[in-house]
């Protein structure tokens, strides 16, 4: 009988990773993990499927926690941030650790809603393979996917975990088939449920031909006895498949099997590992994360089995003195860390994780930071369980922790020795697909805005801001409408910020259908020297993309070629403060042919005033109108969420420009108005349920429908009224 018993009575740092002491002033002096010993693992997902839980359920298998916490109730030891608690789910990554047959595992617990994909992302750049969750119900989801894809860039193993076989319902046999179809028959299970649903506690174990039953008391305790009947049978013909997969991915190993007919255990789990890496085997597991079942035999695989920094042992960087290419190993001397997440934690400060490429860090110690040429004194290194932070002095090659205080450090950074001074390559983050104005409702913030705004860019570089000078708005992006709510939420709470978050005002711009001419005299006599100048300018329309072009074909000695330049000024102003409905004008060619001076009273202001004044009512005859910003959408949906999709962008105006398959999903994609664009993610959410993503991007400018247009240009008047009613 093996029921792991004794791991729940003892804490996960007196259980023989480290040799440990502590210091006067509290702190654990340890003797390093060495790489091999380390398994750091991303638990990825899409939403709702599990992951906090199961992360819950490692903990307390390991014995770092005496019982389970519980989402509903907010006591889990991932989430424990404010908006995760307010909301029942993750929004940032967590670091976590325990021990398991004498490895130490860094668990990352990533959020599963695609608003927060870029923490998934970034877990993934630092772990050495993937958990990743599938429901047992829902299947196979857009952000699996999105993960899925993230770790093959990264070039880190996968394992799939099937949790919540205890639901009504549950899909196991299915879920198994839908993850071949997407990634091969190298996905083989090395355990099956025997009684999924409400009831679930017992799987067949293939590595061992086993029954394994749990108790379902939260805490993994299981014990085993030899498969029998029908279940003998299956562990055996899975048995045998599996041997014949792993012999498959080695040649050797194949040769062996060709001349033995199989191959001996030993030389069976001495390739498990090497086709574990090459991604010749995917394995999958069963679990129950919320009763704790199945979660013990994971991770013994991944003790065993898993990847460990060794496995990728070298890492491309580059030189930051000369720029060239090189590579930083696990076995070097020289310090190489890179900060992959920032967070600022109430009444503790900056909170920095990182992990160790090479070499050690020590509390104290100075490093570079090859991103901004500056340097960094190290200060507290903790290992994380949530919030809970346990104090080290040093930690080695390999290893994930975390440290305070870092003045200047952000996201991204790579710190190193001063002599070898290298960059490791920046995260690059999705394109945010929603937008909002920031409008204060408070005076005298604006500094603290502008402070507040920076802050959570450096903590979360999926998140960006710009203040924009055209549209005088401050303009917030994010992942999501719950990426937005939280961004929006952490400004009030630590920057005591007073705003609403408004639907941004569109760039459209304005030019000009045909041609036109005009002439306009300036004249202005207040006692003294007054002001004259008369100009005669000629529109036409320019090629689209082409801007204002300004010529000037002046004859005699009517006017000073001097003030050309002035009337060149006075059209620019009023091109930046639009005609029609106040937007920049674009793609007009304007012509300074004639005019009048005095010998007195025309000067540099005069000729201004009447270079606006002519070009803005020379572009009123000229047939003006309206040109709006069009974005190319690709959207990736379930098959079943087609109709209502396609339906609801034609309703926006949208054009399909083409549909296309990629496994159970379809990619359709369309140029759409952007005015018709605001909070999409949200409806495109709630149209699929929660499965649909799009990206969008700028694409162009076109001309803007006649009855679009003339509300449009009400809007603008309508707003200019006001501002110039509260102006008085």
């Amino acid at each position: 009988m093996s029921d792991h018993s004794d791991k729940l009575e003892i804490s996960a740092c007196a259980r023989g990773q480290f040799e440990a002491c502590l210091e006067p002033e509290g702190i654990l002096v340890m003797a390093m993990s060495s790489a091999a010993d380390i398994r750091n693992f991303a638990i990825v997902g899409h939403a709702s499927s599990g992951k906090t839980t199961l992360s819950e359920a490692m903990l307390a298998c390991a014995g770092v926690i005496g019982r389970m916490g519980s989402i509903a109730q907010g006591t889990t030891v991932s989430d424990y941030h404010v908006s995760e608690r307010q909301r029942q789910i993750s929004t940032q990554t967590s670091l976590l650790h325990c021990i398991w047959m004498g490895k130490k595992l860094n668990i990352l617990d990533t959020p599963g809603y695609l608003d927060f994909i870029s923490e998934a992302l970034a877990a993934e750049r630092v772990a050495d393979f993937a958990l990743v969750v599938v429901h047992a119900q829902h299947g196979i989801g857009v952000g699996t996917e999105r993960v899925w894809n993230c770790a093959t860039d990264c070039g880190i193993p996968k394992v799939i975990v099937v949790n919540a076989v205890d639901k009504q319902n549950a899909h196991f046999d299915e879920v198994l088939a839908d993850a071949r179809a997407h990634y091969g028959p190298k996905v083989f299970p090395l355990n099956v449920p025997i009684n999924p649903g409400p009831n679930f506690n017992q799987v067949l174990d293939v590595l061992r031909n086993e029954v394994v039953t749990y108790e379902t008391d939260g805490h993994g305790k299981f014990h085993e006895e030899p498969a029998t009947g029908e279940w003998k049978d299956h562990a055996t013909q899975l048995h045998r498949e599996l041997i014949e997969l792993i012999a498959e991915s080695d040649d050797t190993l194949l040769d062996k099997f060709f001349e033995q007919g199989s191959l001996s255990e030993e030389e069976f789990r001495a390739g498990i590992h090497a086709a574990v890496q090459a991604q010749m085997f995917i394995p999958l597991f069963c679990t129950s994360a919320v009763w704790n079942v199945g979660v013990g035999r994971l991770l013994d695989f991944t003790a065993k089995y898993g990847s460990s920094p060794l496995d990728r042992e070298k890492i491309d960087a580059e030189d930051a003195r000369s720029g060239e290419q090189v590579q930083v190993k696990v076995g070097g001397t020289d310090p190489v860390l890179q900060v992959f997440k920032t967070m600022n934690e109430e009444h503790f400060g900056e909170l920095s994780f990182f992990r160790i490429y090479s070499g050690q860090i020590r509390t104290g110690g100075d490093s570079f930071n090859a991103n901004r040429k500056i340097t960094e004194r190290i200060g507290q290194i903790f290992l994380l369980n949530g919030q809970t932070r346990e104090p080290v002095s040093h930690l080695g090659a390999g290893d994930i922790g975390a440290t305070v205080k870092l003045r200047n450090t952000h996201t991204g950074d790579t710190l190193c020795a001063p002599n070898h001074p290298v960059k490791l390559a920046v995260p690059e983050y999705p394109r945010p697909n929603i937008h909002a104005a920031l409008q204060p409702t408070a005076r005298g913030e604006e500094d603290k805005t502008a402070a507040g705004l920076a802050t959570l860019h450096n903590e979360d570089p999926a998140f960006v801001f710009r203040a924009d000078p055209e549209l005088h708005q401050t303009i917030i992006s994010a992942q999501g409408e719950l990426h937005l709510e939280v961004i929006a939420e952490r400004l009030r709470r630590r920057f005591r910020l007073h705003f609403d978050l408004i639907e941004p005002r569109v760039p459209y711009r304005e030019t000009i259908h045909g041609r036109a001419d005009h002439r306009y005299r300036h004249k202005k006599q207040t006692g003294g020297a007054g002001q004259f100048a008369e100009v005669a300018i000629k529109l036409a329309p320019g090629p689209r993309n082409s801007g204002i072009a300004f010529s000037e074909s002046l004859s005699g000695q009517c006017v000073d070629r001097v003030f050309v330049p002035s009337v060149e000024r006075g059209i620019e102003i009023a091109c930046a403060e639009g005609i029609l409905a106040g937007c920049r004008v674009v793609d007009v060619e304007a012509n300074f042919y004639d005019g009048l001076m005095h010998p007195v009273d025309s000067k540099d202001i005069a000729f201004q005033v009447a270079g606006y004044w002519a070009f803005k009512e020379a572009f009123m005859k000229a047939r003006p109108c309206l040109l709006e910003p069009i974005n190319v959408l690709e959207v990736r949906i379930p098959e079943d969420c087609m109709g209502k999709v396609v339906g609801d962008l034609s309703s926006r105006r949208g054009r399909i420009l083409g549909t296309d398959v990629d496994g159970q999903f379809q990619i359709v994609s369309a140029e759409v108005p952007a005015m018709e664009l605001y909070r999409y993610a949200s409806i495109l959410r709630s149209l699929t349920s929660g499965r649909g993503v799009h990206s969008e991007q700028f694409s162009r400018y076109e001309e803007m429908p006649r009855e679009i247009e003339q509300r449009v240009i009400d809007e603008a008047k309508r707003a200019r009224a006001a501002n110039s009613s509260s102006g008085r």
